[in-house]
């Protein structure tokens, strides 16, 4: 469905102000499904009644910021979001963290979202301040991260003039938010925040924008809470079709070989121990994607593993292999899937998921079941449960002593490089290992995300930070410090590459001004990793500009450790093995500033097992030019 035919403010030039509310329609197609709505009140935060009160816009932005619980923000002021900053000053209840990059707020804003479940909140002025935005909020759209992100826009007059920091940041954020506003008169802004808000969190979770013309922001208005929210035709579907949900269990019941298919949306819905309630009850294997790590315990006996192009021998393999997938809050992304046509070709699919326009996009579903998995799950163990003590659970004992023969024939694995430098995938084991499961782990993109996916043992939801759908290099640093705001008690480890953390480092610079302490792993094989392992293996060796020049034996530019240092961060380098425990404890015991460690790895050292692209899940590797004997399982 599309979002209807909203006004781009280029074409506002000379015109009468808009009402905010007219600018763009929401996308959110739950209301044709069903008329079971989620019944929360719109409106979050303590729901204090506040009596009709003049002051500015901007003092309103900032009031209902404060009424919504918003606590920390993330931001960079520029012209036409001053009139904001001028009353932020003065708010006792908002914590603004002053970031070096309008990029870094948005991350860090998606980091905070990660780890909270809240909206995490973002400001940018107009113009290249909020195109500096994009990147972040696409991150967030693609991840299903809550996020309201507000730009100052200018003023209302000189809309579509190519006034001075003019961008149609509407028109360009559309295809990438859940909604967007342009908000032109000061009383609307209330009610928007509020809106921005509800629809950010609810149903599935995703970025908002809210554009504030400057001359909003400065005209005065009468403030008054809680605003009215009505938004039509914007319904969130909660509790599946108990039809469905009946046809599922008989389809669970007559498995012979199911699979519980486990996406990020189990870890946006709350619903870890309905997860694991369900798979015992079945008894079935449970892989979790790339974004749903540690929503299901690594340690359960009945997780086999993460799907996909570098998943487990045993992960894909049982998918391919299974009659019945039973996949909760998953979207069935290319690259769990591989070839599409040839994946999980003799399974039936039980397809739950809160987005309809997910259900049967990329795999017809057999029994499509439209909710949140929070109220799915549970409604489905009980089908389950009178099924089974009516007729009896499925016999799952043979498929099991596959998989069993699969896990410990192909355990996860490395080998250490020729070269004598260290392999990254002992160093990111360790880290996980030393630091234990409490910790908070956030991966820039690349061979390091993946060995962090695969090397550290996650037993817990949100545990686990990075950017899965649309890849974002520079993600970890400003998610790293997002999360740490978020959730201060924890460790938060930035697990990053050479090349990524090049990209957005200067955050390290507002992680010290603002007491966030966090810890960052640079994996630094001198090189751009994942592309370097691409050009080894389909390009003939032939690294067309993937050198760095920051590892071992070269010029180290930049010297990572002087970096750390300069940004008032402890700076470490490790190049030996026997060196990687003394160095990530010495960082463990640094609480009061960030801390850097350079861990210089082996350029050579691959991500295996990997499914190239372009071909069927069955064409998994395991090293170069090895493939599992399957005929030995048969």
């Amino acid at each position: 469905m599309s979002k209807g035919s909203p006004i781009s403010p280029s074409l506002m030039a000379n015109k009468a102000p808009a009402k905010a509310g007219d600018t763009v329609r929401t996308k959110d197609v739950a209301a044709s499904v069903s008329s079971t709505v989620d019944a929360v009140n719109p409106v979050q935060g303590p729901n204090n009644i506040v009596p009709p009160t003049e002051m500015t816009g901007s003092q309103a932005v900032v009031r209902s910021l404060e009424e919504l619980g918003v606590t920390d923000v993330f931001g960079l002021p520029g012209g036409a979001i001053l009139p904001t900053y001028d009353p932020l000053m003065d708010s006792t209840r908002i914590n603004h963290i002053l970031v070096r990059h309008e990029q870094g707020a948005g991350h860090a804003a998606q980091g905070y979202a990660m780890v909270t479940g809240k909206a995490g909140v973002c400001i940018a002025t107009s113009g290249p301040g909020a195109t500096n935005l994009v990147t972040p909020i696409a991150d967030a759209h693609m991840d299903s991260v809550p996020m309201v992100a507000i730009t100052g826009q200018v003023s209302s007059a000189v809309i579509g003039s190519d006034a001075f920091q003019e961008a149609d940041i509407v028109g360009i954020t559309m295809p990438i938010t859940k909604h967007s506003y342009l908000v032109t008169r000061a009383e609307d802004i209330p009610r928007v925040l509020a809106e921005a808000f509800y629809i950010a969190t609810s149903g599935r979770p995703g970025p908002v924008l809210v554009d504030i013309t400057k001359d909003a922001q400065q005209a005065l208005t009468t403030f008054s809470w809680p605003p009215r929210v009505d938004i039509p035709g914007y319904r969130t579907v909660v509790r599946g079709h108990s039809k469905q949900v009946r046809e599922a269990a008989r389809l669970i019941a007559a498995a012979k070989r199911p699979v519980f298919y486990v996406g990020g949306g189990v870890v946006k819905a709350n619903a870890a121990a309905e997860l694991r309630e369900l798979a015992e009850l079945v008894g079935a294997p449970v892989t979790t994607t790339l974004m749903a790590r540690g929503v299901f315990p690594d340690s359960h006996e009945l997780h086999i593993g993460m799907p996909g192009m570098h998943g487990s021998v045993s992960a894909v393999t049982a998918l391919q292999q299974s009659d019945l997938l039973i996949t909760l809050g998953a979207r069935f992304d290319d690259r769990v899937t591989g070839v599409l046509s040839t994946f999980a070709p003799e399974a039936k699919v039980i397809h739950a998921d809160i987005d309809p326009a997910e259900i049967s996009k990329n795999r017809a579903a057999d029994v499509p079941i439209v909710g949140s998995v929070k109220e799915i799950i549970p409604e489905l163990a009980e089908a389950c449960r009178e099924l089974f003590a009516a007729e009896s659970a499925p016999d799952l004992a043979e498929w099991w002593a596959m998989l069993d023969k699969l896990r410990q024939t192909y355990p996860l694995g490395f080998t250490e490089p020729e070269d004598g430098l260290m392999a990254p995938q002992q160093v990111i084991q360790r880290i996980g290992e030393l630091t234990g499961p409490e910790g908070v782990y956030v991966a820039g993109v690349g061979q390091h995300q993946m060995w962090s996916a695969q090397f550290i043992k996650y037993e817990r939801p949100r545990a686990w930070l990075n950017s899965g759908g649309l890849g974002t290099m520079g993600y970890s640093v400003p998610a790293a410090m997002g999360a740490k705001v978020g959730d201060p008690d924890r460790v938060v480890w930035s697990i990053d590459g050479d090349g990524c953390f090049q990209m957005t480092n200067q955050e390290l610079a507002t992680c010290a001004l603002n007491n966030i302490p966090i810890k960052v792993a640079v994996i630094n094989n001198s090189s751009l990793g994942m592309v370097r392992q691409w050009q080894t293996l389909f390009y003939d060796g032939r690294y067309s500009n993937t050198d760095l020049h920051t590892g071992h034996e070269t010029v180290r530019i930049p010297d990572f450790v002087k970096l750390a240092d300069a940004y008032g961060c402890v700076g470490l380098r490790c190049d030996r093995a026997e060196d990687i425990d003394a160095t990530i404890k010495q960082a463990l015991e640094i609480n009061d500033r960030p801390v850097v460690i350079d861990f210089v790895v082996s350029p050579n050292s691959m991500v295996w097992p990997m499914v190239p692209a372009g071909v069927s899940n069955d064409a998994i590797q395991i090293a170069r030019g090895m493939t599992p004997a399957w005929e030995e399982e048969d």
